[in-house]
């Protein structure tokens, strides 16, 4: 059995009918960075997600940097984020001279405890950025309400949560900026990189738009200091092809998850899903006793896998001038010793699940 953590080559034979014939039609029409591909993407996943401006970039973390230039934060301003995340969510904070400000996570969703925020608020906080982890919603309405008191912007990183809701709004459409990633294993991908930033805001889309442009908005008038960040017409071609299909691709992914949960509810802590979510499991995560023992039995038994995340941002080499040590965050520390994510993609089979489920009893059997 041939399984693989994310299948590209399926969803490739799915979709190449309209695929190849677009991406020869854009390298024929001569417009590769710009133009009226990219146009098109923005105006559609403005639209699909319900908000009034939609900026491509060239990848999530980009999104992200771009996102707090935008907003005007200054060096030594704070951002408070989750430690339990990729690394991308903090490094563009501390990258712009800001100070990341860890708050720890729910045990269930594994999304920032939005309880536990207030306690770290100072004179120099600045911004919320809550991950929308795994393809479930942190608790945006608690998030908002507490950045509204305490007159903070909020930026959701949307790396992982294309096309997932929180009460029936599109994760994406309930901050001041959201950020994209479309690395390919995402559950809407490009054939590369690729990023978008969303708001409703005009003047923060204007400098969103410009600071990705070197800072200008019209050619050789530069209003700001910028970046070099911009989605290609190749990939935004791509991206609005796939974006007719996300919603089966994370219907198939919910169903995935359901048939997994039955099988491993006994050996494992399988993903929560809270009543405000609508979750779409860009990973299947379970929490395991023997974590490197069974990823060894995984390994062993050509099963794939992969660990989101070993390591708890505060523990990082990378942060080590926080000053966080061991315990600083218990319940990330805790998840991250025994997280372990299984394959997971709309084209995976009920006998790849169900083999990929008995190879895990067996290991507990043992």
């Amino acid at each position: 059995m041939n399984i693989q953590m994310v299948d590209m080559k399926k969803q490739y034979d799915e979709i190449k009918s309209r695929l190849e014939p677009k991406v020869i039609e854009v390298l024929s029409g001569g417009y590769y960075i710009g133009g009226p591909e990219v146009k098109a993407f923005e105006d559609k996943t403005k639209a699909y997600i319900g908000v009034k401006h939609s900026i491509g970039c060239a990848n999530g973390t980009d999104a992200l940097q771009i996102a707090m230039m935008a907003l005007g934060l200054k060096k030594g301003d704070e951002v408070i984020t989750t430690p339990f995340t990729f690394i991308a969510t903090a490094e563009t904070i501390q990258i712009l001279g800001l100070k990341p400000v860890f708050v720890d996570i729910l045990p269930d969703t594994y999304n920032i405890d939005p309880d536990k925020i207030e306690s770290v608020i100072t004179k120099r906080s600045k911004a919320i950025i809550p991950v929308h982890l795994y393809g479930q919603g942190a608790d945006m309405d608690k998030i908002n309400k507490i950045a509204k008191k305490h007159n903070l912007f909020v930026i959701e990183d949307n790396a992982q949560g294309f096309g997932a809701k929180y009460k029936d709004r599109m994760l994406g459409s309930m901050s001041d900026i959201a950020t994209v990633s479309f690395y390919p294993a995402k559950n809407l991908g490009a054939a590369g990189d690729g990023g978008l930033m969303l708001t409703n805001s005009d003047e923060l889309a204007e400098k969103l738009r410009m600071i990705a442009n070197h800072g200008q908005n019209e050619r050789y008038k530069h209003q700001v200091v910028g970046v070099n960040s911009r989605l290609d017409a190749i990939q935004a071609a791509i991206l609005s092809i796939k974006l007719d299909f996300l919603d089966k691709w994370n219907e198939k992914r919910r169903k995935a998850a359901l048939r997994y949960k039955k099988n491993l509810c006994d050996v494992a802590v399988v993903p929560f899903e809270h009543k405000n979510s609508y979750h779409i499991y860009h990973q299947f995560s379970i929490q395991v006793k023997k974590r490197d023992a069974l990823q060894k039995f995984l390994n062993e038994n050509k099963i794939p896998n992969a660990i989101h995340y070993p390591i708890p941002l505060h523990l990082q080499v990378a942060f080590k001038g926080l000053k966080l040590g061991k315990g600083s965050f218990p319940i990330s520390e805790k998840v991250a010793e025994g997280i372990i994510s299984l394959p997971m993609h709309p084209h995976i089979t009920d006998a790849e699940i169900d083999h990929i489920s008995d190879t895990i009893k067996k290991f507990y059997k043992k």
